[in-house]
């Protein structure tokens, strides 16, 4: 089953923003036969192969709706997340940012899975694709940073379980994204069209992860090395595109 994209049936969360739009334009682009396009308030697409689906990552009596309802998915494109712009302290968090970004970030691509995984057996398998962070694996002071580390860990541990039923499940690290949700950051950023292609290039793969961007791909490197370097080659970074 991921061997290809042609007549797949793929769904994505947070369709309507500018990474989930590129997740839905390409999926097609690539053959499948349906896509998906799950939002809290799904928009109209013009495209009779797009079928809009109400679906708020963060009611899990919604993801149950929506996975009886799109029995066909065998691949899903876990995209929704959150960074909201008074993130500023994991030290001292705002309570409903702290419940939000978790929500959205964690807890959302787990119960998603954990949704679709049924689906996905009867489906024959299939796969899980769910876009984490570079923030990830960098000490950034945010509440986002530390939900995206607690989502790449369960992506690996869903990696693990789901396999037995043949779902591959991938994961993509990238820094920023030319996105709306990155705009307010001056520092340089990758196409989300870039971001799209390498994903579905993995989950074709069967990659267990994707690097998508040049800073992922040298952050990762680093991780073997005393966490003492990789904080200070984060604030040498961060000091250079402030400067």
């Amino acid at each position: 089953m991921t061997q290809q994209l042609e007549n797949r049936t793929v769904l994505v969360t947070g369709a309507n923003g500018g990474l989930g739009t590129e997740f839905v334009r390409q999926a097609l682009e690539r053959g499948a036969r349906r896509v998906y396009a799950a939002a809290r308030a799904p928009r109209e697409w013009d495209d009779e192969r797009i079928v809009p689906l109400r679906l708020d990552v963060t009611d899990p009596s919604s993801i149950a709706a929506a996975a009886a309802e799109a029995t066909d998915v065998d691949l899903v494109v876990n995209n929704a997340g959150i960074a909201p712009a008074s993130d500023a302290s994991i030290a001292a968090p705002a309570e409903r940012s702290l419940e939000d970004v978790f929500a959205t970030n964690t807890l959302g691509p787990i119960r998603v899975a954990a949704a679709f995984a049924p689906v996905l057996a009867s489906n024959g398998g299939g796969a899980v694709l769910t876009v984490l962070s570079l923030a990830a694996w960098v000490p950034l002071p945010t509440v986002y940073a530390a939900s995206k580390a607690a989502a790449w860990a369960a992506t690996n541990g869903l990696r693990v379980e789901l396999a037995a039923q043949g779902t591959t499940v991938t994961g993509v690290i990238v820094g920023m994204v030319d996105t709306a949700m990155g705009a307010r950051f001056d520092v340089p950023k990758v196409a989300p069209a870039d971001v799209v292609a390498q994903s579905y290039d993995g989950v074709v793969a069967g990659a267990s992860e994707v690097l998508a961007d040049e800073d992922s791909r040298l952050v990762k490197s680093m991780l073997s090395r005393p966490a003492e370097e990789l904080a200070a080659a984060t604030a040498a970074a961060a000091a250079v595109v402030t400067s």
